[in-house]
């Protein structure tokens, strides 16, 4: 098995990236999805999350209010550590559990967004970075997701800089150009990490 983490700033084309290469064979193991998974009506982890702030972060259809929550925890670093200490373990432990079953000789990818901002690099046995400028991510950020340019700038800023993901990079996929280019680096990648699978 060979533990990949994927990762690329805002706009950089990564759950792109992560389409191809599960398409081609790859085990994702995707934090943002699970994230969501662990807290579905029903869990213990949704149970858990509403132990720590309340029903009032439910829906009236009894699903977690993201919006609500999102506006407790990013203006009060403390409640967002409280979230992450319910929500971060759970996801370890599902992650864990889908790389378990992958089998010794699966490719597993890892989609994590902040891999350079939270020191994660040294727990893959390669790192992919997925690149762009910062000028193309702009574009896309506003004319394909419909941001405003001050809120995807600002998405930008608070992320790690191009230099500090590239310098963690085994592997770079550059997705500044056409799709079409995009399909050929991916193959390429793959081949290369098929290739440590069996080293």
């Amino acid at each position: 098995m060979v533990k990949v983490g994927l990762t690329g700033g805002i706009g950089a084309g990564k759950s792109e990236v992560s389409r191809r290469l599960a398409a081609l064979g790859a085990v994702v193991v995707d934090a943002d999805l699970i994230a969501r998974e662990v807290v579905e009506p029903g869990t213990p982890g949704l149970a858990a999350v509403v132990a720590e702030f309340g029903p009032e972060i439910l829906t009236a259809e009894g699903t977690l209010d993201r919006p609500k929550l999102g506006a407790i925890v990013f203006a009060d670093p403390d409640r967002l550590a409280a979230l992450n200490a319910v929500v971060h373990p759970l996801v370890g432990r599902r992650s864990a559990e889908l790389e378990a079953a992958a089998g010794p000789d699966a490719v597993v990818v890892h989609d994590v967004p902040l891999l350079a901002e939270n020191g994660l690099a040294p727990f893959y046995d390669v790192v992919v970075v997925v690149d762009a400028a910062d000028e193309t991510r702009l574009h896309r950020l506003v004319e394909v997701r419909g941001m405003t340019e001050t809120d995807a700038r600002a998405r930008m800023a608070a992320q790690a800089t191009r230099e500090a993901r590239l310098a963690v990079a085994d592997l770079v996929i550059d997705n500044d150009g056409p799709m079409e280019r995009l399909d050929a680096q991916v193959a390429d990648v793959w081949q290369k990490l098929q290739g440590h699978t069996a080293a």
